[in-house]
């Protein structure tokens, strides 16, 4: 176990992808690969029509950030579209899904904070997955 004083590198490709709840999501700094005791973030991409199933986060505030691609965000009831060098924070607590409208995978950097008491608490499903048989260990953990 990695612990919080120590300094690591991580590679987006040692760590495993999830698509459980759409497009190919990969924790890459979390308290499971780094020791974090304060948050964790990653990476997603999101093909062409994809889409992130709607949840919400209630222990966390999550930030994201596009780096290529365009996105559609949706919080509660109100359209945010994302494109590359924009930022959306999305509250605690307050749902939100994405889709992917655009032509190009869409590829975009979160993080998430504070962490949930326990990792199997930190995301609440508010749709069926999108890929129920892609099942990975919960986020953060």
């Amino acid at each position: 176990m990695t612990t919080a004083d120590e300094v690591k590198k991580i590679r987006v490709g040692a760590v495993a992808g999830n698509r459980r709840r759409g497009g190919d999501v990969r924790i890459t700094l979390s308290p499971k690969t780094v020791g974090s005791t304060s948050g964790f973030g990653g990476v997603l991409w999101l093909g062409r029509g994809e889409r992130v199933a709607e949840h919400y986060h209630p222990y966390s505030e999550e930030f994201v950030h596009v780096i290529d691609g365009e996105v559609e965000l949706v919080v509660e009831d109100r359209s945010f579209a994302l494109g590359p060098g924009d930022s959306l924070m999305v509250p605690i607590g307050k749902r939100h899904r994405m889709h992917n409208h655009g032509e190009e995978t869409a590829r975009l950097v979160f993080h998430l904070s504070p962490l949930a008491p326990r990792p199997d608490l930190g995301h609440v499903d508010l749709e069926e997955p999108v890929s129920p048989s892609a099942a990975q260990p919960e986020v953060g953990a």
